[in-house]
């Protein structure tokens, strides 16, 4: 399973790659293997500025639905335009082409409650 470590990640499985005063964000290897072929990405929160923990969209899999949240609070600038027909990139290539949304932080502080990569790794081991 891969993951990369100069990223941030979550307790539900999304991870954060902070650029200056956005980030770009996403769901990681282990979501993505444990949702299955995923089918549709909907996110429909572009333009808007959402709380932590917040839902920002869902993504759908052959057998189920699953929330999509908000690692920090932030205005979501950007949805990646390729999902919207090719919503299997997440599957192939979750850190890089599957990414989901790009958002403006709100508060770069939220960033220090997220989990490293070793920390993530303890929690998919407990």
């Amino acid at each position: 399973m891969n993951i990369p470590a100069e990223l941030k990640y979550t307790n539900d499985h999304e991870w954060i790659r902070v650029e200056g005063d956005e980030a770009i964000i996403g769901i990681t290897d282990y979501a993505q293997g444990e949702l299955g072929d995923i089918v549709f990405i909907d996110i429909d929160t572009e333009g808007e500025t959402l709380d932590k923990e917040e839902t920002f969209g869902t993504v759908e899999a052959v057998k189920t639905v699953s929330d999509l949240m908000m690692p920090v609070s932030g205005e979501v600038v950007e949805f990646n335009p390729a999902l919207e027909d090719a919503p299997e990139l997440v599957n192939k290539d979750p850190y890089g082409d599957g990414w989901m949304i790009k958002v403006k932080i709100s508060d770069p502080a939220e960033l220090d409650a997220l989990l490293t990569a070793d920390a993530y790794t303890d929690l998919l081991s407990a």
